[in-house]
């Protein structure tokens, strides 16, 4: 006898699988005329069906229960979206651009990360109660990337289009791609000076000269560097790969389509068993990929790319809409709600729209004050601190005493949750309704305006009117365009037709 069954899996395919569905239908309409962003509606679909609602989606219940293996899960989730996204990302940038713009860019990451750093830091450190500034900055860290997948909902579609130079979509592309690897140092040097100096460097031994070491040996060298290196050889082997299968004919369209993505994928997982920074390497090893521009411009006019990209984009905001702490917002033990609220308000106007405002002068792609006021305030969190944050949180359960946590790190561990959490909510809710809510503000002045001249025009104005004409004095009768033609106010003008006037005739419509 059939019986249901009601198993995790088939309520996530068809909730996953409907809700794609219906936004597909109405995608056009939201993304292109509302400017509404996928990660908004996405996050909103993920709190309705995720366990604070609906409960048809169970994050808990497919890590068996246990936080820390949901957290694992989380980690490797925004890995792979990063990953994936920054090779994509890397690809549609023009040959040569990290070499052709390397001013600029070095001016938005290394003065401007660290003053995004350092103004987060602060404002963390001024809000949350009985917090050092040493695990202040280890938040902040976490919050400085602009977020890749984000930035895309501002720099694609018809509003980019329209109002945003091409020059200036892709120094924010190459910016949140580069920005998000370059996070791993902001991030340890507090961790690591945490680790061996925090409660009088209890647990640990070595203190702050072996926290540099590690922070310059490690971090800088075994991280940083060696991730460029591997990502540029990589990328470049297969550029040089694909150019001798294409030439020989060896490769099939489908598979000369996903190449960039299953590089990703490679990259991800190689980058990932050295322990090295597999988000930098993979945005690297994208552009080197498409340095002569050959892969670029032969899958410019292709769907594959974008189609992944909406995929990934649309997954993992909705999980992170069912996995985002909600009520720790209003009920945790480290910050008041207020004060919270507060903190998100003044990180999405301080953190990044004053080093912006400086610098726009001399980034040549920032042409006037309003577009470095756009610039400034578009740099979201999204993925990228999502991904700090669970690498943040795996480092802290390892500093112990005694086989326990240690009670600094715990402490850290709760505020960088509460804290980080809240902050990318706010600038997915925030970076996602500005744009509509912009247009909103712009088109209701000028629709009551509009009715209100017409009114106004329609009682005060004559159906039509005679005009001489400058030359042979002759007359014509001019229909006037804002009102409805009467018949019954002249003769001879019969069935409400409209006239319109041509040279020196009149005729009817």
């Amino acid at each position: 006898m059939p019986t249901l069954a009601i198993s995790n899996f088939n309520i996530v395919c068809a909730t996953l699988g409907g809700f794609i569905t219906l936004f597909g239908l109405v995608s056009y309409l939201l993304k292109e005329k509302f400017y509404l962003s996928e990660a908004l509606i996405s996050l909103t679909a993920g709190l309705i069906f995720g366990p604070h609602a609906t409960n048809l989606i169970r994050p808990l219940d497919y890590a068996l229960g246990d936080p820390e293996t949901l957290g694992t899960i989380t980690l490797y989730f925004t890995r792979l979206v990063l990953g994936v996204q920054l090779v994509l990302a890397g690809v549609q940038l023009p040959s040569k651009y990290l070499k052709k713009e390397w001013k600029s860019l070095s001016l938005l990451l290394g003065p401007g990360m660290t003053a995004m750093w350092m103004s987060t830091s602060l404002l963390v450190w001024a809000l949350v109660p009985k917090l050092n500034f040493l695990h202040a900055l280890a938040v902040g860290a976490c919050v400085t990337p602009t977020d890749p997948v984000l930035s895309n909902s501002i720099v694609k579609g018809k509003f980019a289009d329209k109002h945003i130079p091409k020059e200036l979509q892709k120094i924010i592309i190459a910016e949140s791609g580069s920005n998000d690897g370059l996070g791993y140092p902001f991030l340890f040097l507090p961790l690591y000076l945490i680790k061996y100096t925090g409660e009088g460097g209890a647990g640990q031994t070595g203190g702050a000269g072996k926290a540099m070491a590690y922070w310059f040996g490690e971090t800088w060298c075994y991280v940083i560097i060696l991730s460029l290196i591997y990502g540029a050889a990589v990328g470049w082997i297969a550029k040089e790969l694909l150019h001798w299968a294409e030439e020989r004919k060896y490769v099939d369209r489908e598979s000369f389509l996903v190449f960039a993505i299953t590089l990703a994928l490679f990259i991800v997982g190689t980058v990932g068993l050295i322990g090295s920074d597999d988000v930098l390497a993979c945005f690297i090893a994208g552009n080197v990929f498409t340095w002569d521009d050959w892969f670029r411009l032969e899958t410019l006019d292709d769907s594959l790319q974008p189609t992944i990209d909406m995929l990934l984009n649309v997954s993992v905001f909705l999980w992170f809409g069912a996995i985002s702490p909600w009520y720790l917002y209003a009920h945790n033990h480290v910050i008041p709600i207020y004060r919270l609220v507060f903190l998100g308000i003044l990180v999405l106007l301080f953190r990044r729209i004053p080093i912006v405002l400086a610098l726009h002068k001399h980034i040549h792609q920032i042409e006037e004050f309003k577009q470095a006021l756009f610039v400034g305030f578009f740099g979201p969190i999204g993925v990228s601190a999502i991904f700090y944050l669970y690498i943040s949180l795996e480092f802290l359960e390892q500093i112990k005493v005694d086989g326990e946590e240690r009670a600094d790190a715990k402490k850290l561990s709760e505020v960088i949750t509460a804290v980080v959490w809240f902050l990318t909510m706010c600038s997915i809710i925030v970076h996602g309704l500005i744009i509509p809510v912009a247009k909103l503000g712009f088109y209701i002045p000028r629709t009551l305006s509009a009715a209100v001249s017409t009114e106004q025009v329609g009682s005060n104005t004559p159906p039509f009117h005679v005009r001489n004409q400058s030359r042979g004095g002759d007359t014509g009768i001019e229909l006037n365009p804002s009102r409805q033609f009467d018949s019954s106010a002249a003769t001879g003008f019969q069935n409400d037709r409209q006239m319109y006037r041509i040279g020196r005739s009149t005729i009817p419509n």
